[in-house]
């Protein structure tokens, strides 16, 4: 096989680690069409989505498809609505993050975002993530869902920017190093 693939993560907190409160919902991030936060210029280098199954259908409630035509691959056992949005592209995989990335890069994806709290955690664990933008939003929600869960080592992070909005939003980019 050839080079392997890249896998980023970029994603939104509240400030106490919170990706959606307990019932998924994600009403404490701002709304879009704000501020710039460099996700349209991440987006414009990935090849394909990777998102577990609770993120899609939280993805379908939103008033647009966020994807565009790019591919979008969500992981579940069960079937799904593969009619999201005209000309999206939707397909659902039930396999290990390994198995994934393998099936991927044979494709030809070079670079994919993975979303989804369970689906990043997976993919850290099988090291195949090497890049995490985590934005978070000045706000405690107190509980939720958590973007990192317990693991098995450590995993251990370089910093490389962050950069802070005058929305009161800051963003850090890391690189996976082990």
């Amino acid at each position: 096989m050839g080079r392997p693939i890249q896998a980023s993560v970029f994603v939104g907190t509240s400030l106490d680690g919170f990706i959606a409160r307990p019932n998924g919902d994600l009403d404490f991030l701002p709304p879009g069409g704000g501020e710039e936060h460099g996700y349209g210029a991440f987006m414009a280098t990935v090849d394909a989505i990777v998102i577990g199954r609770n993120t899609y259908d939280k993805v379908l409630t939103f008033d647009e498809w966020p994807y565009g035509t790019k591919p979008v691959i969500v992981l579940s056992s069960r079937p799904i609505d593969l009619a999201p949005a005209p000309g999206a592209a939707v397909e659902r995989m039930a396999a290990s993050p390994s198995d994934i990335a393998a099936r991927l890069a044979a494709r030809g994806a070079k670079h994919v975002y993975v979303d989804g709290g369970f689906t990043i955690q997976r993919f850290l664990e099988a090291r195949l993530i090497q890049r995490l933008i985590i934005t978070r939003v000045p706000v405690l929600i107190g509980t939720g869902i958590t973007l990192f869960g317990a693991l098995p080592r450590d995993i251990r992070l370089r910093h490389v920017t962050t950069r802070q909005y005058e929305s009161g939003l800051v963003q850090s980019e890391y690189a996976v190093v082990t």
